[in-house]
């Protein structure tokens, strides 16, 4: 009996440690589990700039049987061009090497286009965008062009006054370090010197006659085939522009701009001539084999 009592403290001390060693297990394999569960912390995301193709309408607003598309539209016969095989080479060579002296540039001259180009670029560069495929050609983008001095500097204010948040608290070092050699910081004075700022917006979904939301399939990424094709156009008309993505000035750009709200900012492009002093960074692009698997 006095054995078993010299022992009871020992027992106890092993059920103890025993039993802080289930609860220790327990709550960590809770907190992994909520970490699991957690999304992840990423302060540079912006709203506007992510993908919408998961959109989802209200129910009450989902107009099931009629989008605005004729099921009847009718179709024509269609005249592909046909080239030789020398002509394709040709061709693709003479593009090639069109766009592989596209740069992303800052520096831009003041001096703006000629009334010859202010046509060009009212008219057949939007026409250009216009050929883009898109989502059940839903076409869910618009264009805005702003070359109004004053206007443009309000962008420019909008835009500096979220990027030094950015550059100094959302972005990370990692990120800031990365674009130190390409000499961008917060600082955007070519929003100023540029003749045109083109601001392109997403339209995650559209109208109805009957005011009701329309879906726009895919809007993303049609929208970004429409601006890959603009990028071409301009260089194609020796215009110059870098893809600049204003993050978190959305919101404050589109009420500035009077868009509505069914329009998200994708990118913008501030366009014009370069400087002849004009300088870009030495990069090298990845070899074929990095890029092209043919299986």
């Amino acid at each position: 009996m006095a054995l078993f009592s010299s022992l009871t403290p020992v027992f106890i001390a092993i059920i103890c440690v025993l039993i802080g060693v289930i609860l220790k297990k327990t709550n960590g394999e809770k907190e992994k589990c909520e970490t699991k569960s957690k999304p992840v912390s990423r302060p540079w995301v912006d709203e506007d700039l992510k993908d919408g193709t998961d959109h989802h309408l209200e129910e009450e607003e989902v107009h099931e049987e009629w989008q605005g598309l004729d099921e009847n539209v009718a179709h024509v016969p269609f005249l592909p061009e046909r080239y030789s095989e020398a002509e394709m080479i040709k061709r693709s060579q003479i593009f090639y090497e069109l766009l592989n002296k596209r740069r992303s540039l800052i520096p831009f001259t003041a001096l703006p286009p000629s009334s010859l180009c202010q046509l060009f670029f009212h008219h057949f560069l939007f026409l250009y965008q216009g050929t883009s495929p898109s989502g059940a050609h839903t076409e869910p983008w618009t264009f805005v062009v702003v070359q109004d001095p004053d206007l443009k500097h309000k962008i420019r204010e909008i835009v500096e006054e979220e990027e030094e948040i950015n550059y100094k608290k959302r972005m990370g070092d990692r990120w800031v370090n990365d674009l130190k050699r390409l000499r961008t910081n917060w600082i955007k004075e070519y929003l100023d010197t540029a003749p045109y700022l083109i601001l392109i917006f997403k339209q995650v979904y559209g109208r109805l006659p009957n005011g009701k939301k329309k879906t726009h399939y895919y809007n993303e990424i049609s929208v970004s085939i429409a601006c890959g094709i603009l990028l071409a156009a301009l260089q194609n008309a020796g215009l110059y522009t870098v893809t600049t993505t204003p993050l978190n000035c959305g919101p404050h750009l589109r009420a500035l701009l009077q868009r509505p709200a069914n329009e998200k900012l994708l990118l913008l492009l501030p366009v014009g001539y370069a400087k002849k002093d004009a300088t870009v960074p030495v990069l090298t692009r990845k070899p074929l084999e990095d890029i092209m698997v043919v299986m």
